[in-house]
């Protein structure tokens, strides 16, 4: 293996599809040893039921220049995330970087519903797949992390704290969670930052995800087709831009200048130079705040 991040190693919690095998694939492109994580494998899927594998991630770090290691995880287990805490332990020594991506929770909300409306159980779901996830992963995971100085912690949500501070997202059960994850990143910045490592909360913009392509019936090869219905997608980035924002966060010798700090796709690619993988360099957070939020035509010039 070879590339900047050549002898680190990484465990990517909710590694099977969309931002999670984004952001493995890309440190796997420079160099590092990827520990994905996730509840579908090839011999049996989650309650998403879909074909999306750990394994199949695995496969694309290993193929990108790194190393893929595909472990079963239920992350709501504390027993089995302590299992693979020890076996990253055993096998490697540290830990550099932990990235919090578990989510879950696609088919669990429902758009725009008051409390009272909304489902109980799927709302509880939610939150606990959301939130109490991350915070088991980083409860086994952190003291490895801390055996070497430098480590770093992502928090991946849905949104920047500004944005959300501001706006209402989705329901009470979506908003909760994704500002919970955020503050996450605040309170771990606190705990690890005397400590040698650093957290961030780190949002994709409008992804294009394997299950938003589906649900606009397109590829990414084709994905601009769906511009007819959704004008706005045009401001829309793959899984490897976010990939390449926490590739280039782990490899930043300051990147403790970050900690506590929430972070976007677009406003890193800024910071450090990388693009998406057409060669755009999309900013959908400032885009939805200033054309998409206030009802302006779709016009992502001076965005992408």
């Amino acid at each position: 293996m070879s590339g900047p991040l050549r002898g680190r190693v990484a465990l990517v919690a909710g590694a099977t599809r969309g931002a999670g095998r984004g952001i493995a694939v890309e440190l796997g492109a420079a160099g590092a040893t990827v520990y994905v994580t996730g509840r579908s494998t090839r011999a049996r899927r989650s309650e998403y039921d879909r074909p999306e594998t750990i394994e199949d991630t695995a496969d694309l770090v290993t193929e990108a220049g790194g190393q893929g290691v595909a472990v079963p995880v239920d992350h709501l287990d504390p027993a089995a995330v302590r299992d693979v805490v020890e076996r990253v332990a055993r096998e490697q020594g540290r830990l550099d970087l932990l990235v919090n991506d578990i989510w879950g929770g696609e088919k669990l909300f429902e758009w725009d519903a008051p409390v009272w409306e909304h489902d109980l159980d799927n709302g509880l779901r939610l939150l606990r797949l959301a939130v109490e996830t991350h915070a088991i992963t980083s409860h086994f995971a952190l003291p490895l992390l801390l055996r070497h100085p430098g480590g770093l912690v992502v928090e991946v949500t849905d949104g920047t704290a500004d944005y959300n501070r501001d706006t209402y997202r989705v329901n009470l059960f979506y908003d909760l969670a994704k500002t919970s994850v955020l503050r996450m990143a605040f309170a771990l910045g606190h705990e690890l930052g005397p400590r040698g490592a650093s957290a961030v909360a780190l949002t994709p913009g409008w992804m294009r995800s394997e299950i938003m392509l589906e649900a606009f019936g397109v590829r990414e090869d084709n994905w601009r087709d769906a511009l007819d219905r959704e004008p706005h997608f045009a401001i829309s980035e793959t899984p490897r831009y976010t990939g390449r924002a926490v590739a280039a966060l782990a490899g930043d010798p300051e990147v403790s200048r970050f900690n506590g700090q929430s972070l976007s796709s677009g406003g890193l690619a800024r910071v450090y130079g990388f693009t998406d993988l057409d060669g755009s360099r999309p900013d959908a957070w400032r885009y939805l705040a200033e054309v998409q939020d206030p009802g302006r035509p779709a016009d992502t010039t001076g965005y992408r």
